[in-house]
């Protein structure tokens, strides 16, 4: 990974942080997003000593608003030329409904829409830099999902489990739609269920929630999937793919339906106001 530049977004903790560690122990070059400078600068700290590695950049970015991300992209292409792999990493599962700045419903923005409004908005640099990979972290939770455009912004009735669902069904979906979309162009894009891992993503919930979540796997085991996906010559050249303990599997039947495909990228550059 000598050379490489690696963008990976909610990097300050759980698989995020521990991604971005191991890959800069692979000599890359690592782009850290985070939301919070403070957090962010204090993993950013503890990944260069563990490491070695200072080639270790922090930038700041709120995915829950659209021109954060837009700010985002602008600063990373004052200072690189190339971007050789993205990692859409950052999720977050709210208790109740909120809304972003922007109006929307907060974990849809964030898992969903904050991923295809950033990687949109890359590609061009991705493309310049081929072989790129981008890394989609979804979850199993998407064979729950459904993609209901009546509801999209989840207004009628708020469950967190079915608001977490979608966006993660959402991003399969992108995903395999993506793929079709840049074949050839030396840009792959891989999605990937990282396994009940214990992170932040569901601070918001209960003491019993939390507590439970301290059970499951430690970060850098459910890291292994992304970071093998990012860099692993095994999977050179593959696209359009889901995977699983670093195996390629099927994802949802829903997943895999070319119309809901077509439909929620038209739908998402409407509610990104993408141009392209």
């Amino acid at each position: 990974m000598h050379g490489k530049i690696c963008m990976i977004t909610g990097a300050n903790s759980g698989i995020g942080k521990a991604t971005a560690l191991s890959i800069a122990e692979m000599g890359a070059v690592v782009i850290m997003i985070c939301r919070d400078k403070n957090r962010g600068e204090s993993a950013q700290k503890e990944i260069i000593n563990e490491t070695g590695n200072k080639s270790v950049d922090l930038l700041i970015c709120d995915l829950t608003s659209q021109e954060s991300i837009y700010k985002l992209v602008e600063n990373f292409k004052k200072k690189y030329q190339k971007l050789h792999v993205l990692i859409n990493n950052a999720g977050v599962v709210k208790t109740n409904r909120t809304l972003t700045i922007d109006g929307f419903e907060t974990t849809f923005a964030v898992n969903y829409l904050a991923p295809f409004l950033l990687t949109n908005l890359l590609l061009d640099i991705l493309k310049k830099s081929v072989p790129s990979r981008i890394v989609n972290v979804s979850s199993g939770i998407h064979k729950n999902g459904n993609i209901n455009f009546d509801d999209l912004q989840a207004e009628n009735k708020y469950r967190s489990y079915k608001a977490y669902g979608q966006p993660k069904l959402a991003l399969v979906l992108f995903t395999y739609e993506l793929s079709k979309k840049i074949k050839g162009t030396g840009v792959t894009v891989n999605a990937l269920h990282p396994g009940f891992t214990r992170t932040n993503i569901g601070r918001d919930y209960s003491v019993f929630i939390r507590a439970f979540t301290k059970l499951s796997k430690n970060p850098k085991k459910g890291a292994e999937t992304s970071i093998y996906l990012a860099t692993s010559p095994e999977v050179e050249g593959i696209t359009g793919k889901y995977f699983i303990k670093k195996q390629q599997t099927m994802s949802s039947k829903d997943s895999y339906n070319k119309e809901l495909a077509k439909e929620l990228w038209k739908v998402s550059l409407e509610l990104t106001k993408l141009n392209i």
